[in-house]
């Protein structure tokens, strides 16, 4: 019997919204839109921030690069030998790499000598990587392959123009696919040879060092030694990166949250307008109701069944949108406010990393909010004498 009255509650409700459809499909439209904007801004931000975790984990503890007059440019190889004597240091290695803008796509590439680290997490989806110092083959990313419309079956060519105004061919031997697509959707892989011929890159130089430190403890001290005696170098350590990526994103993410503060406050005000009291309408429906027998328990249950069902339906509607046009129409609402300049790099998809503690956070801010001031006003009414209620 129990069961039976909560049901024809349920049921009752149902039926009043309906009375009501157009006003409650005004709100559920503005509600959806709050949740859409800020949910697809919280699962972008947080998908490129784990992207970033991922891509970065396995890099090397310190990065050194030389500078001058405040800019980067290529560091002498020999300074490997004098970085591998300071106490802690377990490796150092050489790094060759650089970026090539595509005028044909307008698109900026990520080049990479094969003796460079960081690889060892990426499959070749086909064939094989380039040796070190085989000439004229390349392993590409699935992003170039879309960009310039190159097949991904094995023997394709690429074609590069050197730093020196010279055409370069290279025979595709490799497709990639990671854990990460930022990390190879904009990658080209050649032997260091090719690497050097194509940026026309001095003997004895690289672009920058990467060096291992066994103890994590000593990554500070390692860096500041090699400051200490490699003044003009610039030591940059893991951690900081990830730092910097944490607070670009998380500073994107509130700016684009303060654009949307229209829609923010149009909730906020739909929101006062339902704590702030009854419509006309709505008392009347209440009197009539406590007049033929209901309890003050059953309208309160009728108003939270209303504002679960609007709130609900709003709320997983905006989660649904969030979720599509992040991870399959990628986010191509946020994305050049987030992304930044990298959108002119080949597209990439965001794999779908979900913080689902944000979730309940953004449905405790907005469902548990909207049903109170659903219910409050109405328990106003309803412990209010039916005839009084009814005469307004």
């Amino acid at each position: 019997m129990a069961l039976e009255k909560h049901i024809n509650i349920l049921d009752y409700t149902l039926q009043s919204l309906l009375r009501r459809k157009f006003k409650n499909i005004g709100i559920i439209m503005v509600f959806t839109l709050v949740i859409f904007t800020v949910s697809s801004i919280i699962f972008l931000s947080y998908s490129l921030r784990q992207e970033a975790h991922l891509l970065l984990k396995d890099s090397p503890e310190i990065v050194v690069q030389k500078m001058r007059a405040g800019r980067h440019e290529l560091i002498s190889t020999w300074l490997a030998n004098d970085i591998m004597e300071i106490s802690g240091v377990s490796g150092v290695e050489p790094r060759y790499w650089g970026y090539y803008y595509d005028s044909g796509v307008k698109a900026n590439y990520t080049i990479l000598g094969i003796g460079a680290s960081g690889l060892e997490n990426n499959k070749v989806v086909s064939g094989r990587m380039p040796s070190p110092h085989e000439k004229g083959v390349a392993a590409i990313g699935r992003g170039i392959a879309d960009a310039r419309v190159i097949k991904k079956d094995l023997g394709s060519t690429l074609y590069l123009q050197s730093a020196d105004n010279k055409w370069m061919n290279f025979n595709i031997v490799g497709v990639f696919e990671s854990a990460s697509e930022i990390m190879t959707a904009d990658l080209i892989v050649t032997s260091e040879d090719d690497f050097k011929t194509l940026v026309n890159m001095p003997e004895g130089t690289a672009t920058d060092l990467a060096v291992h430190v066994s103890n994590e403890a000593e990554i500070p001290t390692v860096a500041r030694k090699i400051k200490e005696q490699f003044p003009d170098s610039r030591p940059i350590l893991r951690d900081e990166i990830i730092r910097t990526y944490d607070a670009v994103f998380g500073w994107r993410s509130g700016l684009i949250i303060a654009l949307f503060m229209g829609a923010l406050i149009a909730f906020i005000i739909l929101a006062w307008d339902k704590a702030t009291g009854l419509s006309a309408e709505e008392k009347q429906e209440i009197g009539i109701l406590k007049a033929i027998g209901w309890e003050t328990s059953d309208v309160l249950e009728m108003k939270f069944w209303e504002g679960l069902v609007i709130s609900l339906t709003s709320f997983m509607c905006g989660i649904i949108l969030a979720y599509i046009h992040i991870f399959f129409m990628g986010a191509s609402l946020l994305a050049p406010a987030l992304k930044g300049w990298s959108v002119i790099y080949p597209e990439f998809r965001l794999a779908p990393f979900i913080a689902f503690y944000q979730i309940a956070i953004l449905m405790s801010l907005t469902v548990v909010p909207y049903i109170a001031s659903t219910i409050i006003p109405s328990w106003k009414a309803s412990i209010t004498d039916p005839d009084i209620v009814m005469r307004g």
